[in-house]
């Protein structure tokens, strides 16, 4: 056998050997895991964060000087504690002083009202009669005025020495005082808020302008109550602009009536800026950023079909399709790394 006769077979038995491989790999199928499509709903939403506050919030402090008493709580039966609910009107401390309730004279100033309110009346019966004059009339009428804002503004006086809640809430603060101390004037006594209902301010940025709006809802979410998510509406936004971070402010109102969350945490927000029902919706994960756009694989007939794909409405986690897929189309969501278009695949769970 020549050299060239030998050299002429080697290349016929490699070429053979390329083809058998060729052949062998189109036989291979890329194992592959499929989602029908069906209709969905997606909603494009801005994230942020921020810190809740309560709607109402109030630090009670004494009006007066007095011996400190702490009421008790009539549902427990025992004086009020940090947590301890109260409802509006609540006498939650007394502060008790004698002098200063005497200096009032409050049963002489109730007294000295009953009696100008007797002589007005009789005045104004004698008048109709023609038994007095007006300026008569008109004297004893500003008697009993007078004696009416003594008696009030006494009134006034003495409920400063019962500390009251304004609203209904919970106390959050309640310095500890010994039964019978001298409380001095401005001590702090008690906090409470009602945070039923929270606020929470947001520093949004500026390219998000044109999408936000008052009335818009807000998901609220926070670490400490993973299976729920509250509900709350953007209440105000401000027109200006912070020239430093290029944000504006908003503020979100918070339904939380259960409780759920407490003042002063931390809590993430999901703006929703646009939603739609019944459109193409597929998972971000499985998309792929190609040179020619955005594509995804369908399987058709065993085969893996690269589709380039148009976004819609977009969140961080699914995108809507609005070109390049149709319903019951079967879309790969695992194996599709490694597909070209015209790929044998073997569809498995």
């Amino acid at each position: 056998m020549t050299r060239i006769t030998f050299i002429v077979i080697l290349a016929i038995f490699l070429a053979s050997c390329n083809n058998d491989g060729k052949d062998l790999n189109k036989d291979i199928s890329v194992p592959v895991s499929v989602m029908e499509i069906t209709p969905g709903s997606i909603e494009e939403y801005i994230s942020t964060t921020g810190t809740v506050n309560p709607v109402k919030e109030v630090n009670l402090k004494s009006e007066i000087s007095g011996s400190y008493t702490l009421m008790k709580n009539p549902a427990t039966g025992k004086p009020y504690k940090l947590g301890d609910y109260v409802s509006a009107g609540s006498i939650i401390i007394k502060l008790e002083d004698e002098e200063y309730e005497n200096n009032i004279k409050i049963n002489s100033l109730e007294l000295k009202l009953e009696i100008s309110k007797q002589v007005f009346d009789k005045q104004k019966s004698l008048y109709e009669k023609g038994g007095v004059t007006l300026s008569e009339l008109k004297n004893s009428e500003i008697e009993y005025i007078n004696s009416k804002y003594t008696y009030e503004d006494a009134l006034i006086r003495l409920k400063k020495m019962k500390t009251v809640a304004p609203f209904s809430g919970t106390i959050v603060n309640l310095p500890y005082y010994t039964k019978g101390n001298k409380i001095d004037v401005g001590a702090e006594l008690a906090t409470i808020m009602d945070y039923s209902n929270l606020l929470m301010d947001l520093n949004l940025a500026v390219k998000n302008i044109e999408l936000i709006n008052v009335g818009q809802d807000v998901r609220i979410m926070n670490y400490t109550i993973p299976d729920d998510t509250l509900t709350g509406k953007i209440s105000q936004l401000s027109p200006a602009i912070d020239p430093q971070s290029r944000s504006f402010k908003a503020v979100v109102t918070i339904d939380n009536k259960k409780l759920l969350l407490r003042p002063g945490m931390f809590a993430k927000g999901e703006i929703i800026v646009a939603s739609k029902d019944s459109t193409i919706v597929i998972p971000k994960s499985i998309i792929m950023s190609k040179q020619r756009g955005n594509t995804v694989f369908v399987v058709d007939k065993g085969l893996a079909q690269e589709r380039i794909i148009t976004f819609g409405l977009e969140n961080p986690e699914n995108v809507e399709v609005t070109d390049g897929l149709e319903n019951k189309d079967n879309i790969v969501t695992k194996g599709f790394e490694t597909l070209r278009n015209k790929s044998k695949v073997k569809v498995i769970k």
